[in-house]
C-alpha cells in the first residue's frame, strides 16, 4: 500500500515537471547553433565578471534630518599666515551671544610669507583639486571611501632671527558656542572691555597694515581624512595699506560613516567678498580678516553602502537567463530568415511538380469491379 501511494506521488510529481526533457535522438547539433552558443557563452562570462566589480563597488548615500545638537561646543581649526608681524596682530571670535572666546588654543609664530618650493608645489595641487571638486562632484565620494589625508609640508626652520620675520603664522583650534559667530584677525590684541570689544591698536599707523593672507587650512569640527575644506591654499595679496576681508561661511554638520572612518564633522561652502577701507570715498569700515560663520539647522548623513548578496544573486541569474533567452530568439529568426532567402527562392530547389493527367471518363462508363472486390 505505501509503495501504492508512494508510486502515485512520484507519478503526480513527474505529470508536473516544467522542463520536460527532449531524447537525444531528437536533437541536431549545427555549426551556426554552436557558434550562436559559444557566443552566448563568453558574453555571460564577460558581463558576470563585469557584475563582479560592480557587487564589490561601494557608494555613498545621502540622507538630511533636523541637528537636534546646539548645546555642544564647535571645535574651529585655523592655520592662517598673516603678512603682519605677530605683535602687531589679534585673533578671536565673537559669537551672536555676545560671548567673545579668545585665543588660548592658538599660536603665534613668526614665518616668512613668501612659500618654499616645496610648499608652492603642494598649493598649486591642492588649488588645482578645488577646481575639480567643483566641476565634478562625484569626487567628494571618492575622497570620503579613500579617506585621503593630505597635509602641508612643514615649514623649514629659518636660522634668523624671530625680529626679522614679517609674517606671522596663527594655527591652533578652538571650540566656540554652536550659534553663529565671526572669527577675526584685526590690528592690535583683542582686550576684555565691560562695553563690547575692543583691539588695542593706537601704536600702530595705518600706514603699515598688511593683511594680505594665506588660508593653509581652515575647517570646523573634528579634522578627519577625506574631506577638503573649500578655503584651503587660498592666498590673499593686496598693495593696499587698508584693505578688508570678508568670507561669509555657512557651516553644516555632517556623519560620515565608511568602511574606513566613522565620525561627526563639518562642511561648510563659502562666499568671499573683500573691499579697499577708504573713509575720504566713503567705504568705511576696519582692516582685516573676518569670517562670518552660520551654523545650518539640516545635518547631513553620508554613508557608505554596499550591494547586498541576494541582490547580486538576482542580477546575476537576470544576466545568465536573459542572455540564454535572446540568443535562443535570435538564433531561430535568423535560422527561418535564411531558410527562406537562401532556399525558398534559390533557383532549383524548390521545383513545382508535374501534375499526373487525369483520366477522363464518359458518362456512359461505369468501371467494372475487381474480383477481389467482388469476392
Amino acid at each position: 500500500m505505501r509503495r501504492l501511494s508512494k508510486k502515485k506521488a512520484l507519478t503526480l510529481v513527474k505529470e508536473l515537471d516544467a522542463f520536460p526533457k527532449v531524447p537525444e535522438s531528437y536533437v541536431e547539433s549545427s555549426v551556426s547553433g554552436g557558434t550562436v552558443s559559444l557566443l552566448a557563452f563568453t558574453l555571460m562570462a564577460a558581463l558576470s565578471f563585469l557584475e563582479f566589480f560592480v557587487y564589490r563597488d561601494t557608494w555613498m548615500n545621502y540622507e538630511y534630518e533636523v541637528d537636534r545638537d546646539f548645546s555642544s561646543k564647535l571645535r574651529i581649526n585655523i592655520d592662517i599666515t598673516v603678512a603682519m608681524r605677530c605683535k602687531h596682530i589679534g585673533a578671536d571670535v565673537l559669537d551672536l551671544a555676545e560671548t567673545m572666546v579668545f585665543n588660548e588654543g592658538l599660536k603665534y609664530e613668526p614665518v616668512n610669507f613668501e612659500l618654499t618650493p616645496q610648499q608652492t608645489l603642494w598649493q598649486m595641487e591642492v588649488l588645482r583639486f578645488q577646481d575639480r571638486v567643483r566641476v565634478e562632484h562625484a569626487l567628494q565620494d571618492v575622497l570620503f571611501k579613500a579617506a585621503i589625508e593630505g597635509s602641508p609640508p612643514a615649514p623649514p626652520k629659518d636660522e634668523r632671527d624671530s625680529t626679522s620675520l614679517s609674517a606671522c603664522r596663527i594655527h591652533g583650534h578652538m571650540y566656540v558656542n554652536k550659534v553663529a559667530g565671526n572669527f577675526h584677525i584685526t590690528v592690535g590684541k583683542s582686550i576684555p572691555h565691560p562695553r563690547g570689544h575692543a583691539h588695542l591698536s593706537a601704536l600702530l599707523s595705518d600706514d603699515s597694515y598688511n593683511f594680505s593672507h594665506r588660508i593653509d587650512h581652515l575647517s570646523f569640527g573634528e579634522a578627519i581624512p577625506g574631506i577638503i575644506s573649500p578655503l584651503d591654499g587660498t592666498e590673499k595679496v593686496t598693495p593696499v595699506s587698508g584693505h578688508m576681508f570678508q568670507y561669509f561661511i555657512t557651516i553644516v554638520p555632517t556623519k560620515l560613516n565608511t568602511y574606513k572612518v566613522s565620525a561627526e564633522t563639518h562642511q561648510f561652502s563659502v562666499t568671499e567678498r573683500d573691499r579697499v577701507i577708504n573713509h575720504a570715498i566713503g567705504s568705511h569700515g576696519i582692516s582685516g580678516i573676518f569670517m562670518k560663520y552660520d551654523i545650518s539647522s539640516l545635518m547631513v548623513k553620508v554613508t557608505e553602502q554596499h550591494m547586498p548578496l541576494w541582490k547580486f544573486l538576482i542580477r546575476l541569474c537576470g544576466i545568465i537567463g536573459g542572455i540564454f533567452s535572446t540568443t535562443g530568439m535570435l538564433h531561430a529568426a535568423l535560422g527561418f530568415l535564411l531558410d527562406v532567402i537562401c532556399c525558398r527562392f534559390q533557383m532549383g530547389i524548390y521545383k513545382r511538380l508535374k501534375e499526373p493527367p487525369v483520366m477522363q471518363q464518359t458518362p456512359n462508363e461505369t468501371l467494372a469491379p475487381t474480383e477481389n472486390y467482388a469476392q
